[in-house]
């Protein structure tokens, strides 16, 4: 006898199967990441050239507030190192969280025209930012060259701590872009929040340095744990286990809730916007 399998809306089988929907429309995801990349530098006179400048000006710019102006404690890293190792997750993360937030309200007319799983609109997101993310990490390898600073096999450690960058940057971006189509004051919101996780992300100056009574706190910003651990890696830094467990925990626990957000807004999204 055949039998029949009624999915209910809200059900976890439903929301399985759209999250399998969007490895069968991976071309659709590779098309978009693609598009993404290519927008972001055309018509520009230098090209991808920015993809190099623009970390290059940022760690400048935190190399003289923090290293020569403020002089903060690098833990015998050189400060421009220290601050290029720090920039790696949070630029990608900026960059993905940044872009998914208005991602879907900018791809409507695509959104009411056809159906494909919305979700792959802001995961495309995270995958046209992995250029920038190696490219960074090419230009800290060559600092490290001219630094000449010695690789051991700790550095391997950086391919589970790019892993959880590249998570955290899906989680918060997911949420972001869900919240972004019932709540347009994100697009307002989003650009304040991000300057200022910057500064309250170790990024340019040691996670030792805050003061033990508000660590507790420090430790739920899920970069902590994944800049302390890049600088652990590739320079033996002191690293607080805590802090990545923390960082851990907080990026599944933003992953899985942002994905189930979204999901159950999927059936509405082309009603919304």
């Amino acid at each position: 006898m055949a039998t029949t399998t009624i999915i209910e809306a809200g059900s976890p089988i439903q929301y399985w199967r759209k999250i399998k929907e969007c490895w069968q429309y991976r071309d659709l995801l590779r098309m978009l990441s693609y598009r993404d990349v290519r927008v972001r530098y055309a018509q520009t006179f230098l090209g991808m050239a920015w993809a190099i400048i623009n970390p290059l000006i940022s760690v400048l710019l935190l190399y003289f507030v923090f290293g020569v102006v403020i002089k903060v404690d690098t833990q015998g890293v050189p400060p421009l190192l220290f601050s290029m190792a720090g920039l790696c997750s949070w630029n990608y993360f900026s960059r993905v969280v940044g872009e998914a937030g208005s991602s879907v309200i900018g791809a409507q007319s695509l959104v009411k025209k056809i159906y494909f799983p919305r979700l792959i609109i802001p995961l495309s997101k995270s995958f046209s930012a992995l250029i920038d993310l190696v490219i960074v990490l090419m230009i800290l390898a060559g600092m490290m060259l001219i630094y000449h600073i010695p690789v051991t096999w700790n550095a391997l450690m950086i391919i589970p701590f790019t892993a959880l960058t590249i998570l955290a940057g899906i989680a918060f971006g997911v949420w972001v872009a869900a919240l972004t189509i019932r709540f347009r004051d994100f697009t307002h919101i989003l650009p304040l929040v991000l300057r200022i996780g910057m500064f309250l992300s170790p990024i340019a100056y040691g996670a030792t340095l805050v003061p033990q009574p508000y660590k507790w706190a420090f430790n739920l910003n899920p970069l902590t744990g994944v800049i302390e651990g890049f600088r652990w890696a590739l320079f033996n830094t002191p690293m607080d286990i805590n802090a990545v467990w923390t960082s851990i925990a907080v990026i599944m626990i933003i992953l899985v809730g942002g994905i189930w957000y979204f999901l159950r807004m999927d059936q509405y999204i082309a009603d919304i916007i």
